[in-house]
């Protein structure tokens, strides 16, 4: 019974550090550039965009296809950063395990 109590309690431990780096990530931002920072794109650790930078230079109308690439393109590099730091956070919950690819947490 001693060991199951004790179980419990980690398990506790484990669900709070989860629930905490959980707000961690959701409440960070990362930044995504294209076309050497021309178009940046903030998304948070959730992976939803928060804010799309666009440089005035190229606001032409002759541009506007360059423009919706680059955006694609910022948006790539901020959501793969977003997954290298949820899965970095994640290790320390995790004692290092690796979490499976697509595996949600929250």
């Amino acid at each position: 019974m001693k060991d199951f109590m004790g179980m419990m309690k980690q398990v506790q431990e484990m669900q709070s550090k989860m629930q905490r780096i959980q707000t961690e990530l959701t409440n960070s931002e990362v930044l995504g550039q294209a076309g050497a920072g021309l178009v940046t794109v903030t998304l948070n650790g959730k992976g939803e965009m928060c804010r799309v930078n666009i440089d005035p230079s190229l606001m032409k109308s002759e541009e506007t296809e360059v423009v919706e690439d680059l955006i694609v393109a910022a948006t790539q590099d901020a959501k793969i950063k977003v997954d290298r730091t949820n899965q970095e956070k994640l290790k320390t919950v995790t004692g290092g395990l690796p979490i499976p690819p697509g595996l949600k947490l929250w």
